[in-house]
């Protein structure tokens, strides 16, 4: 992976986020640790609009909403970078006669933040009152995408409220799809943020395994059962970024201590693994 794990020392100004009704309840049995499932989640870069001193763009609640005590405010969290540039243009071209708010339109910018930054300050500021919660902002594409699977499987849903985790499958009542790096003959079962990456890993196994389809879940689940579950095979869980983000995370520079995030799966670089149960 480059660097986007060594970033996590810069962002204390990261409050907590809108995963806390999921992520914030005690549990008795962690299947791995929180500096386990944070570096998980590091892997997957998102997006924040911020302003020139690197504060987030944010907008002030209600008292008590969302269960905040003393109001607290609330920022986006893109899933997608050119989608959170794209909200700034917006902003620009809707300028008004505020000189201070032009100004600071103006300087706003899309700042890079790895998902389990915001992980890790949500468990390290969930009973604090007036905290910064984050809504997540899933890519539109996605979300259409996560909504026809769900039909295809006799599900009725008119709306999906959280960012979507496409994981293959060697039918329903089997295991997920592993993968085999080709480079360390490591074995890892990837969760994909992208549908297109999904259908490639299924692309692959339908011929032998004609049952295999994709499963919807969403990050909340994920974290959640990275949490409570005492599964040995979690430990082989990657999340792979959508092909935007890695692309992103290819002008990072590289970090020889950091480990690498895995590709989508090709014909060139992986090959599915054998049959698992779960």
């Amino acid at each position: 992976m480059k660097s986007l794990v060594r970033w996590s020392a810069t962002w204390g100004l990261i409050g907590s986020t809108l995963l806390g009704t999921v992520l914030g309840a005690s549990v008795p049995v962690l299947a791995l640790s929180e500096q386990q499932i944070k570096e998980k989640l590091d892997s997957v870069p998102v997006y924040l609009i911020t302003n020139d001193k690197g504060l987030p763009l944010s907008r002030a609640l209600p008292e008590g909403q969302n269960g905040q005590k003393g109001g607290g405010s609330v920022t986006g969290v893109y899933m997608s970078r050119q989608e959170a540039q794209t909200f700034i243009n917006e902003l620009k071209n809707a300028k008004g006669k505020d000189p201070k708010m032009d100004e600071m339109v103006k300087n706003l910018q899309v700042t890079p933040v790895p998902m389990g930054v915001i992980y890790q300050q949500l468990q390290q500021t969930k009973n604090q009152p007036n905290r910064l919660l984050f809504a997540f902002k899933p890519v539109e594409q996605e979300i259409k995408g996560a909504m026809e699977l769900l039909r295809q499987s006799g599900q009725q849903v008119t709306q999906f409220k959280s960012v979507p985790v496409f994981a293959v499958r060697f039918a329903p009542d089997k295991g997920y799809v592993p993968i085999k790096l080709t480079a360390d003959n490591q074995q890892l079962i990837p969760l994909f943020l992208s549908k297109q990456d999904a259908q490639g890993l299924l692309n692959q196994v339908k011929s032998k395994n004609p049952k295999a389809d994709i499963q919807v879940i969403d990050v909340d689940g994920v974290i959640k059962t990275l949490q409570d579950k005492n599964d040995p095979w979690l430990n082989q869980v990657v999340l792979v970024p959508s092909p935007e983000s890695r692309e992103y995370i290819k002008t990072l520079p590289r970090n020889n201590n950091t480990p690498k995030t895995p590709a989508a799966p090709n014909r060139n670089n992986s090959q599915p693994a054998k049959p698992q149960q779960r």
